[in-house]
This record gives C-alpha cells, sequence and structure tokens, in this order.
C-alpha cells in the first residue's frame, strides 16, 4: 500500500453516487454521498442551542439527509435545507430506502448520530462559547 500525496488526497472531491429504484413512483432518484462541508453543514442541522446548552434533535433527520443527497444528472442537489419539511411528508418506505442510500455513501452511520449528542453535552474548555452557524447551498 502506498502514501498518498497531498494533491492526491485533495482531488478525492467526486462523492460517489448511485440511482435508487423507486418503483412505487415509476422511476429512480440519484443519490449522491456528501462532501465533509455538506456533512458538517447537515450535522449542524441537527444541533439546537448554545453553548453548554446545546443538544441533538433529530426530528426529521432523513428528510434532512435526503435533502442534502438527491441530485439531478450533473449532480446539483435538487432539494434545498428548506425542503426538508415536505419531504418528511413522503411515505415512510421511500424515504427510507433514499435515506438509507445517502447514509451508505455518506459515512454516515447510526453510531455517528448517537455520539453526536454526548460530544455536545462536553464543550472543551477553550470551546464554551462557540455557537453553530449553517449557510444553505441550494
Amino acid at each position: 500500500m502506498s502514501v498518498l500525496s497531498r494533491e492526491k488526497l485533495l482531488g478525492a472531491t467526486t462523492p460517489p453516487q448511485e440511482s435508487v429504484n423507486v418503483p412505487e413512483l415509476g422511476g429512480e432518484v440519484l443519490v449522491r454521498g456528501m462532501t465533509g462541508v455538506e456533512r458538517d453543514a447537515f450535522e449542524a442541522t441537527l444541533i439546537v442551542g448554545k453553548g453548554r446548552k446545546r443538544d441533538i434533535n433529530t426530528v426529521n433527520m432523513r428528510a434532512k439527509l435526503v435533502a442534502y443527497c438527491c441530485v439531478d444528472e450533473t449532480g446539483r442537489r435538487i432539494f434545498s435545507d428548506d425542503d426538508a419539511v415536505e419531504l418528511g411528508k413522503v411515505r415512510a418506505d421511500i424515504l427510507d430506502r433514499i435515506f438509507s442510500v445517502a447514509q451508505r455513501l455518506s459515512g454516515v452511520t447510526d453510531q455517528d448520530i448517537d455520539e453526536l449528542g454526548p460530544a455536545l453535552k462536553t464543550p472543551k474548555p477553550s470551546d464554551t462559547s462557540s455557537s453553530v452557524s449553517l449557510s444553505s447551498s441550494a
């Protein structure tokens, strides 16, 4: 196994993609894994509160991840962050099928979500006044 160069690692910017069959609707959805920046932004949508009073809120988490990961043929997101509320109304079986692929392609495990909560409750001494901001990139 060879050691990767800086350029090789920095060049790994194209997330994997996969088509998800949605026979109930007569078609497919193109799902793309997230970049590091997108994953941080997604995780930030799950954080509520500030300082030591931060907590994890998984309400509509599946729809939020699906909004980040559904793309068109050019790789551009087809949903904005604001669309997550409407996506949450999609049939659970369909949403879960797309979510499972988005989760796998993005490397987001159930354990990752579980670990967000405890990590938020114990801020580092140098990070007691931090706040989380999220910018939309639809």
